[in-house]
């Protein structure tokens, strides 16, 4: 896998990871306020999910297109909450008391370290969380993430779609499927935890475009993140294809 680089709290690229800076401001509003409330299933009350959909302007779920769907927000109303909640609380930078969200000692010493936060959240984030368990359909996991950032760090490095990785990695689908998974299970598992953590960016040609037109290049962020190392990241080119061969979808 490439190697990854531990990251300074001055590093500009961070201001790109929108999950890093929805995590400052979450543990900001805890040392500023004490609480957050949370319901009796132990997800944050609608009052902050209505500030943090404000707060946090994420891509993709800006205050006034999750307003579209419903005007009393629930966390679940909010996957990159509900998600960042969940690392917070397994990182044990925020724990429960009762009904109540409250910063930890170790959350308190991340308030305004950016880079700390990255350390610590992209790895757990990305390589320990089961991305499969949050589909609405069960899903096999997708596990070779040396494998898949490897491919990236050279398809995305120039742009590439999610449905050229799918022919990558898995050959071309069926023509005489009805609808194709495996492009939404790349995306669910491996192209969108990537872009919340600011190392991947995502276009679309419209805001309903199917997985596989839609478009991914590498950020700042992610030569800042991990090591140079070409050599091996043209070698995982190859290995995709035999994975392809070896393991059809």
């Amino acid at each position: 896998m490439l190697q990854t680089i531990p990251l300074s709290n001055d590093e500009p690229a961070l201001a790109g990871a929108p999950m890093i800076c929805a995590a400052q401001k979450l543990l900001a509003f805890l040392l500023e306020h004490g609480t957050i409330g949370l319901t009796q299933g132990k997800a944050f009350q609608r009052r902050f999910v209505h500030w943090a959909a404000a707060e946090f302007a994420w891509p993709g779920w800006e205050e006034d297109k999750l307003f579209l769907v419903s005007k009393a927000l629930n966390e679940y109303d909010f996957p990159p909450l509900e998600g960042l909640h969940f690392a917070l609380l397994k990182l044990k930078l925020i724990r429960h008391e009762k009904l109540t969200c409250r910063l930890t000692k170790a959350g308190r010493a991340m308030v305004g370290a950016p880079g700390d936060l990255f350390n610590e959240i992209a790895p757990f984030y990305l390589f320990q969380v089961d991305h499969a368990a949050s589909s609405r359909l069960p899903e096999p996991p997708l596990e070779n993430w040396s494998l898949y950032l490897n491919l990236l760090h050279v398809e995305a490095a120039r742009g590439v779609t999610g449905g050229a990785l799918r022919e990558a990695l898995f050959d071309l689908p069926d023509p005489a499927g009805a609808y194709d998974r495996v492009s939404g299970m790349i995306w669910n598992q491996v192209l969108r935890p990537l872009c919340w953590v600011g190392l991947l960016e995502e276009t679309a040609t419209s805001e309903h475009a199917h997985f596989e037109d839609r478009r991914y290049v590498t950020t700042p962020l992610w030569a800042k993140a991990f090591e140079n190392t070409p050599a091996c990241a043209q070698l995982s080119v190859l290995a995709a294809h035999r994975l392809r061969r070896d393991h059809p979808v």
